[in-house]
């Protein structure tokens, strides 16, 4: 089973789940257990297939980085065939999963499953531009519990998917920049620039701006039913510049310790802003 949870990512599979279970729980009237569950077994599921036939599409290239070579389908520990049958049992799994939920839900589990698996796979290897495309099924978790638990998308769904969406940019990029060296090995450019320059920590700078703006407009009251209260708002935006903080370091010094410090700026951000704006909900 080890290698099971390497090819399908549990702990990216966890985090993914996590945004989805936040925006059910932002939308849901009353806590539906059945309804949740279906929520994140099927989202787990349509994640962990994405996860296969990635690796399955990357062996070459993951063979020559250090931080994938190991894992089971470059190392010969998992066929090809074993990993096709996880990906595509998983993936018609979690769409059928999602279905019973309501079609939107369905439909935008397997839009993240193809745009991930057809469009930013193959795109990784000649354009930093899969940076951008990749940040859409990136960012359906967040809006996908909401749609779960509404069947509709609205403004609501639609900031959710912005913040996660933008939140993106600068994540991937210090990811990137970290480990530049070892995706050069397999022919992966993933900065705005394809170099460790300025200009690419700028750029970073700008999304985070876009990110802290996106992510206080609730508390405006702009944005349909999902609102802030303004202690929560203060929360959401010490947050956010924190991240600002970190990418403005990283533009003063532009090194892999900067880099890396961004790096784990935004992975606490995303589960603490929503956190914030679950606790907002129930509790404001």
């Amino acid at each position: 089973m080890h290698d099971v949870g390497l090819l399908l990512k549990f702990r990216l599979a966890f985090t993914v789940v996590f945004s989805a279970a936040a925006g059910y729980l932002l939308g849901a009237p009353q806590f539906v257990w059945s309804d949740f569950l279906l929520l994140t077994l099927g989202g787990f599921a349509i994640v962990g297939s994405s996860n296969a036939f990635n690796q399955i599409w990357e062996i070459e290239q993951d063979a020559v980085m250090d931080r994938t070579k190991n894992r089971p389908l470059p190392s010969g520990r998992m066929t090809k065939l074993e990993a096709y049958a996880w990906a595509f049992g998983l993936g018609v799994a979690g769409t059928i999963a999602l279905g019973y939920l309501n079609v939107a839900t369905a439909a935008f589990g397997l839009l993240s499953l193809l745009i991930y698996v057809l469009a930013y796979t193959p795109m990784k290897a000649h354009s930093p531009w899969a940076v951008l495309v990749g940040a859409f099924p990136g960012a359906i978790p967040f809006l996908l519990g909401w749609v779960a638990v509404t069947g509709d998308f609205g403004i609501e769904a639609g900031t959710l998917f912005a913040l996660q969406f933008i939140w993106q940019f600068p994540h991937f990029w210090a990811i990137a920049w970290v480990g530049y060296d070892d995706y050069a090995k397999a022919g992966y450019y993933l900065l705005p620039t394809r170099q460790k320059d300025r200009t690419a920590t700028q750029v970073s700078i700008v999304y985070t701006l876009w990110m802290v703006f996106v992510s206080v407009l609730p508390a405006f009251g702009i944005t349909g039913a999902l609102t802030l209260s303004v202690p929560a708002a203060l929360v959401v935006l010490i947050l956010g510049l924190d991240v600002l903080w970190a990418a403005w370091k990283h533009h003063q010094s532009p090194s892999d310790s900067a880099a890396r410090k961004l790096m784990f700026a935004t992975i606490r951000y995303l589960p603490m802003v929503q956190i914030t704006y679950v606790l907002n909900h129930y509790l404001a």
